[in-house]
């Protein structure tokens, strides 16, 4: 299964203040819903309870305390290992993990994809996209939007430097 992190991150790793994203781009807000839509997600409780709609087919909250969601397609789990164990009996070829920055953090060694949304500029926050070290990664597509960019990056293998 494929495990893919999609984020909208400014110039100085930002994603967000608060519960709240600095920065208004409805566009973005559009191909990030399309991009995970009939997938299931990954979120942080925060992150989860944020949303009256989230996106994605299913949802995987990572806790550290048991909950019950009001959704049936709503999952607990208390650790990466538990939440991929979840979306695999899904029967999901990838899953989408959306955040929030603890959430980013926990889940970046296991990535395969990281689909970034970069904001223009720099913004006050209290939570940030997890540093990465770019010669682990290969940047394969550019899209060009009107007020950001969308970056896919892959995970170099083993026998590439």
């Amino acid at each position: 299964m494929e495990l893919i992190s999609v984020a909208a991150v400014a110039e100085n790793r930002v994603i967000g203040e608060g519960d709240e994203v600095p920065w208004d781009l409805p566009e973005d807000k559009r191909q990030y819903r399309a991009r995970v839509a009939g997938h299931p997600t990954v979120y942080g409780r925060c992150t989860y309870e944020m949303f009256s709609d989230p996106p994605g087919s299913a949802y995987v909250v990572l806790s550290r305390t048991e909950r019950e969601y009001d959704r049936e397609n709503a999952y607990h789990a208390a650790s990466v290992a538990e939440a991929v164990e979840t979306l695999e009996s899904l029967g999901a070829d990838r899953a989408y993990v959306l955040g929030g920055g603890a959430i980013y953090h926990l889940f970046q060694p296991h990535l395969d994809r990281m689909v970034l949304t970069r904001v223009p500029g720099e913004y006050e926050g209290d939570t940030y996209y997890p540093e990465w070290d770019e010669a682990e990664w290969r940047l394969v597509e550019t899209d060009e939007y009107e007020n950001f960019t969308v970056e896919t990056w892959e995970r170099r293998g083993e026998d590439e430097g």
